[in-house]
Order: C-alpha cells, then structure tokens, then sequence
C-alpha cells in the first residue's frame, strides 16, 4: 500500500482498536495511547503490577495488524547480545573459518521488552541504538531492523523488588508512557468470563505491516500550524524549573525538565489524534490530549516531590493550566 487517505486511516485504526477490545477488557486510555503511539512510529513504555494485560495487549496489537512479534524476558543475568545478536565462529565447505553474525531477537516488528527494569542498565542501554537509529552496530557492522520496527516495553512500579531504574536516556526514547491502572468490578468479571471458559477470544487480522507503514507516513504528513508548534514547545519549555514561563509547582517539585523530543513527542502523537478524529491538522486540543502521556516519564522529580507524593501527572496537569493557550 503506497498511500492512504484520512478516511481510510480513520477505519483502518478502529478496526484494529476493535480488534484488539475483542481481547483487552477495559484500558480504553492504555489502548488508545497504545496505537497513537505505532501510527506516530514511537516506542512505547507501559508501566503497572504484573498481571494486568501488558503483555497480552502487545501480543493481540501484532495479530491484528499480522506483524512479526517477539518477547524477550528482562531478567539480571540478560546480556546486551541475547537481545541484539553476536558474531558466531562457523567453519565453511572448505575447512575454512569464518564469522556469521547471528541475529537476536530485536529483528521483529513489535519487540515485547517484558520488565524491561528488571535488567541491568548496561543490557537496558542495549537497545538505545535500536530505539533511536533503528539498527544494530556489531562486530564494526551495521545492520538495519525491519520496518515498521516499535520496542513496546513493560516496567513493573520501581518500589517492586529487583527493579533497575531505567536510564534517563532511554527513558527519552520512548515517546509515550502509559500507566495500567487496575481493573473494576466489571472489568475483572469479564475478564474472568473470557479468560476461564471453554473458548478465548480469538484476534482477527484487519491489517499489514504495508499498512502501517502507509498510515505512519500519513501522520508525518500532518500539517501543524506555528501557533501550535509554538504551544507544544511553550509546554515543554515551561517544564524546566530554571526557566522564566515555569509555574510555582514545577520550581519546587521538579529538578530536570523535558528535553526537545518531548516536543517532538507531543506533535506527533497530537498528529495522529487529529487523524483519528477525522482531522488532517493538528490543533492544540489534541497536543493536550497526548500531554501526560508524552512528558511523565521526562520530568525529574525532587526528593521532595516524592517524599509528599507528587506526580509527574499532578505537575503535567498545573502546566496545562499555566500555559496560556493561544
């Protein structure tokens, strides 16, 4: 598929949403985020308690949309060449030696990072090259990853046992963070009907890799007027707590602010939710509407702010309400 109009991407996107709903009970915000983030082509960081579907919900968005899918399972002992591949020493036909690079996992579609905390900094910074250039440098090669290429990433809460903070660095790759809250009631009955009986819901494929590739250049081509570009970056600007437009709250509880890819992270998720809402422009609304999700795991918080229990969407939330909207 070469090209797509706003309409076809419009159904496109509900039918893989509706597609993956078939088997994700509630999370409508984590599904939400979840697509806006691989028709933005951004990497994808989801936070919350073992159990609650993290894992399913990448596993079902590969299915639908028939893309190469891989797990890798983070543990301690995970070394940065079970993720990217090493050189293999091989002798040839003719008694002679060579080496062969043996490709890892990170050579999919959609790699599930699974607790990516709770490996090592030196094997988390392992995919840094992946995430951002996407391709692999080894043994003084270079190889490409396959296209559409997303690391979709889960983190248990820090407070849990044996957990590496992420490093700010690779932190700033991934262009949203979503936070998985706890099922209610009515979710966990569902759940419970569809996980437990005879049958489980079964994923329809509704489109390809050629497919995604068409809607995420789509996206890109989303025109953002100056006075809402200069809104995304009066947002992340105001962030900084040395900075003149900083509100109060950001002065006291924050100590590193937004780096310029949560500028770039906010207008192009605010592009595809313009595209979802049948829109071919993006408009401050939709820069809101992806403002939590692009910047939590950017802001630095103080001791302070942890100590009295001030989060990052509390503070993302008074920067709304600071920053005049034009």
């Amino acid at each position: 598929m070469d090209s797509l109009s706003p309409t076809a991407f419009r159904q496109v996107a509900a039918q893989v949403e509706e597609a993956v709903r078939r088997v994700i009970v509630g999370q409508e915000e984590v599904v939400r985020h979840a697509l806006i983030a691989l028709f933005a082509d951004g990497h994808l960081l989801l936070e919350g308690l073992p159990g609650l579907g993290k894992t399913m919900l990448v596993r079902t968005m590969a299915q639908a949309l028939r893309l190469d899918f891989t797990r890798v399972q983070f543990t301690p002992d995970l070394m940065p060449a079970d993720i990217l591949g090493t050189d293999v020493l091989e002798m040839d036909e003719a008694g002679g030696r060579r080496f062969r690079f043996h490709r890892g996992p990170v050579f999919t579609n959609l790699l599930l990072a699974d607790e990516i905390n709770r490996a090592t900094p030196k094997t988390q910074s392992a995919l840094l090259e992946a995430m951002q250039e996407r391709q692999v440098s080894v043994g003084g090669r270079t190889y490409p990853l396959p296209k559409p290429f997303l690391v979709l990433a889960t983190q248990n809460p820090i407070e849990l046992e044996g957990t590496y903070p992420l490093p700010e660095a690779q932190l700033d790759r991934f262009l949203f963070k979503v936070n998985v809250g706890y099922p209610d009631e009515d979710e966990l009955v569902e759940i419970l009907r569809r996980t437990t009986g005879a049958e489980e819901p079964q994923v329809e494929p509704v489109a390809t890799g050629e497919t995604v590739l068409a809607m995420q250049a789509l996206a890109r081509g989303v025109p953002v007027a100056t006075p809402v570009a200069r809104y995304a970056a009066r947002l992340v600007a105001a962030t900084h707590p040395q900075g003149e437009s900083a509100p109060e709250e950001i002065r006291r509880y924050v100590r590193y602010g937004a780096s310029p890819r949560g500028a770039q992270a906010l207008i192009r998720g605010a592009k595809v939710v313009a595209l979802l809402a049948g829109r071919f422009n993006a408009a401050v609304e939709d820069i809101r509407a992806v403002a939590k999700a692009a910047l939590r795991h950017r802001l630095i918080l103080t001791y302070e702010a942890e100590a009295e229990g001030i989060t990052a969407d509390r503070l993302i939330e008074a920067l709304l309400a600071a920053v005049e909207v034009p």
